[in-house]
């Protein structure tokens, strides 16, 4: 058993910007099931939101993200990260993260890109890898740091609650079991402070563009835990994804749009302006299903995005991964428009936490896109994500601190070894990948951008199915990274099918045939499972 003051899950913004700041107060494990760079964090390309411009301001920047979250965000929640964050990029900045800069009248100054849905120039990026730049910064400082232990290749199994250990006093967490991959053991993690920053679950989907460690695993646990759960009927699909026979989800980033790109039908001609006076740069949950709309119209497989009005200098300087990468799928930026097509991408639901990243459940925390705070509302505004990573780290942070001195631990809790009973090594796994693969084909055609009633009521009689043959998996087989994988994401799907039958209304990211409306009526799912 590994004790730990602190228990992160998940080594993104998020979770790597909360260790580096409770490792002054005590011993910190960081898990995460692949390498520690392996995280949706690295995989970000566009930047991060924040007023650093004079021209800008703190209520520009928050009339902006409750537009683009379609009456559902928590004005004061909205308010308080938008403020908070000069002072995390300045962190950000000193653990030597290499924003771009430009020299204007002899001086140099932070290059700021425009996206849809921002009505002035405020995202912060490093060339179209602004992601992994930080990614990369914020995990060599963690590595250096003597109190900070990062657990790679170790798979959260479930979390570890008093109840559920049968204890006679209030329920907490008290930690985790983890299967560790190398050795093929389950070890088990105890702490009183276990802080879920697991990213989203664009692998529920068929396409995502999301990395391969994107099922789910904190809502999952959190959920089987009791803990509440809001708003996962609202999952953001991406405009624009590379489209490319061999399948490779590649994003091309809404910057290029910032920069005057322009989305051209299966006809040569441009389109947005059928759908929003913003054009190209309006929402992300408009332009999705403008592209969906176009794509089913015409029967094309997918539009194309045109940025030929930039030189092939240009492109290669401010777009250097995208431009490779597009060149090495056949298709010159400069010279031809780029085919796109929409891709799930982000999850604005999530566990349930305040602005501190409290959970319904003492002693877990939950921090980054795993949670639901109020800031995304029915659609997340581009770029707002990984500033709420790193402002709900510190403001978690803060409140641990201040409680730290009066707060009563179960430090008398011992974790019993976990019991592997008659399991058996998995004889056909193909099971687990025709499963895995049901999952993702069933949410791509029944509950991605745009929903009906009776497409639900299929998804949810089929996940019924898919549960129980999942769950009977997990009791009978020795345990494996893609079965715990494939518990995760049955787990989320059921939880955004059961959240989207519960809205029957049409608003931000969740638009239905049948309920074509908003309704006057402004609330949030959430769900509880005890």
């Amino acid at each position: 058993m590994h004790r730990t003051d602190f228990l992160v899950i998940g080594s993104g913004i998020a979770g790597l910007s909360f260790a580096l700041k409770v490792a002054k107060l005590g011993s910190v494990a960081i898990v995460t099931k692949r390498q520690g760079i392996d995280s949706n964090t690295a995989w970000a390309q566009g930047g991060i939101s924040c007023v650093t411009d004079e021209d800008d301001s703190f209520d520009l920047h928050v009339a902006d993200t409750l537009d683009a979250g379609a009456g559902l965000c928590d004005e004061s929640v909205v308010r308080t990260i938008v403020s908070e964050g000069p002072e995390r990029i300045q962190e950000l900045i000193d653990y030597g993260v290499d924003f771009d800069y430009h020299e204007v009248d002899g001086e140099q100054v932070i290059s700021l890109g425009r996206e849809g849905g921002h009505s002035m120039r405020r995202i912060l990026h490093s060339r179209d890898t602004t992601g992994r730049e930080i990614e990369e910064k914020l995990l060599a400082a963690a590595q250096a740091e003597p109190n900070i232990t990062l657990f790679e290749h170790h798979y959260a199994i479930d979390l570890i609650t008093t109840s559920k250990l049968g204890l006679a006093t209030e329920n907490r967490c008290v930690g985790i079991y983890a299967l560790d991959e190398k050795e093929g053991e389950v070890v088990s993690f105890r702490s009183d402070r276990v802080v879920l920053a697991t990213g989203g679950s664009g692998k529920v989907y068929l396409y995502t563009s999301n990395p391969d460690v994107a099922t789910g695993d904190g809502v999952a646990m959190a959920w089987r835990a009791g803990v509440e759960v809001a708003n996962m009927e609202f999952i953001q699909f991406h405009p624009t994804v590379l489209y490319h026979p061999k399948g490779t989800s590649f994003l091309i980033s809404e910057a290029l749009r910032g920069e005057g790109g322009v989305l051209l039908g299966g006809d040569g001609e441009p389109f947005m302006a059928k759908y929003d006076e913003r054009k190209d740069l309006a929402p992300r949950d408009i332009v999705a299903r403008a592209i969906d709309t176009e794509m089913k119209r015409t029967g094309s497989r997918c539009v194309y995005l045109d940025m030929r009005h930039h030189s092939k200098e240009y492109l290669e300087d401010r777009f250097p991964n995208i431009f490779q990468t597009c060149l090495d799928h056949g298709v010159d930026p400069s010279k031809e428009p780029i085919p796109v097509v929409p891709a799930a991408h982000y999850q604005c639901g999530g566990i349930n936490t305040d602005i501190n990243g409290i959970t319904s459940l003492k002693g877990l925390y939950a921090i980054g896109e795993v949670t639901c705070t109020g800031l995304h509302g029915a659609n997340r505004l581009a770029s707002n994500s990984l500033l709420e990573g790193a402002v709900l780290a510190h403001r978690a942070s803060e409140h641990i601190k201040a409680i730290l001195p009066k707060e009563r631990p179960a430090s008398d809790v011992e974790l019993p070894k976990w019991q592997r009973g008659d399991a058996e090594d998995v004889d056909e796994l193909v099971v687990i990948y025709h499963n895995w693969d049901e999952i993702r084909r069933l949410m791509w055609d029944y509950v991605s951008i745009v929903r009906t009633d009776k497409r639900l009521h299929r998804a949810a009689t089929r996940l019924a199915n898919l549960k129980r043959e999942v769950h009977e998996f997990y009791w009978n087989f020795k345990i494996t990274g893609d079965l715990l994988e494939l518990r995760n994401l049955v787990d989320v799907a059921g939880l955004i099918v059961e959240s989207a039958r519960l809205r029957q209304e049409s608003r931000g990211l969740h638009y239905t045939l049948d309920h074509p409306e908003k309704s006057t009526e402004l609330r949030d799912t959430i769900l509880t499972r005890y």
